[in-house]
Order: C-alpha cells, then structure tokens, then sequence
C-alpha cells in the first residue's frame, strides 16, 4: 500500500462513518512517518484502522471496505477495521502519534503510530511477518535500537512475553544493521 492509498482509506472511512479522526495501528502506519517509506514496507493490502470517538465503526468500516469488499476488489486494498486493543504498544503512544491529513483525505484526520511504537507492536505480535517487517525498519535505517529497548521496557507485558520480546529483537537487531 502507497501513502495515496492510505489516505483514500482514510477518505473513504470517513465518508461511510461521518466521522473526521481514525487511528491506523497496522505496518501500514510507517506512511504517517515515512510517507516514501520503502516497498519492502508496504507489501499489506490493508490498513488497520478505528475511530477512537465510535467504537461501531469498526463494523461499518470492516463491512463497507473490508476484505473482499467491492472496494478492495476494485482498489486492491482495503481497510480492516481493528479496535484500540489490536496493537499492544507502549505507555505514552498516543503522544507519538502521526498525523495524516492531506487534501486527499476528505478533510478527516488518520493518527499513525510512530515507529519504534509500531516496531514495539509487531515484536509482541510475533508472527514472522511481524519480525520481517522489524528487520526492515533496521535494515532501512528507520528505527534506533536504544529506542526500542526503552519502549519495550515501558510496554506493559507479562514478564514472560516481555523476555521473549526482548529476545527477539536482540535477534533482530543482530541480523541487521543500525545507527
């Protein structure tokens, strides 16, 4: 998905909700902060989006331009609507937030997490795309691995999964190379 996608996204969700401020928490949120970001970054046909102020728009958004919607199979992508306990992040996220509001938004607002947040997420995810996605960011420069020790560390996680996060992205960060 290209930022110009992302923002019909956002247009679109607004259109079908009547409401103006959504928050993308998917690896599609690295166009909030990267709006060039590189393709190996953007291989998601969807973008993980709520409204914070309606919690049923979730339902309106998944079912209007949702997976094998007649959106996505016109467009090819589509909006998957989520709600605020999708991503698991850490304290303080929501004052990292991106903005993405263009002309091509239909004048809503879509908040992306910023990207050692997002990093932060897809390591408690866990799923190997997640990790390919981690290793990305490192390869590409995008995030700082003292950052992300510090994120993790104020994410609140079992102490279980906290270690294995920890692990991982040791691992990752070892795989590739950074500042």
């Amino acid at each position: 998905m290209q930022r110009h996608e992302l923002e019909h996204i956002i247009r679109a969700s607004a259109g079908i909700t009547g409401r103006n401020r959504f928050v993308i928490v998917g690896s599609q949120a690295v166009l909030g902060q990267f709006p060039d970001a590189p393709m190996e970054l953007l291989v998601s046909r969807e973008a993980d989006i709520y409204c914070p102020d309606d919690p049923d728009a979730t339902d309106l958004i998944d079912g209007s331009i949702g997976e094998l919607s007649p959106f996505e199979q016109t467009f090819r992508y589509y909006a998957h609507g989520v709600g605020p306990e999708t991503a698991v992040v850490p304290a303080g996220w929501e004052a990292r937030l991106v903005p993405v509001h263009s002309e091509f938004t239909g004048g809503a607002t879509a908040l992306c997490l910023e990207v050692h947040d997002l990093a932060i997420s897809k390591l408690v995810a866990g799923r190997e795309k997640d990790f390919e996605f981690v290793a990305a960011l490192f390869r590409n420069g995008m995030v700082e691995l003292p950052i992300l020790r510090d994120r993790l560390t104020s994410t609140e996680l079992h102490p279980e999964r906290r270690a294995a996060c920890e692990g991982r992205l040791l691992r990752l960060s070892h795989l590739t190379p950074h500042p």
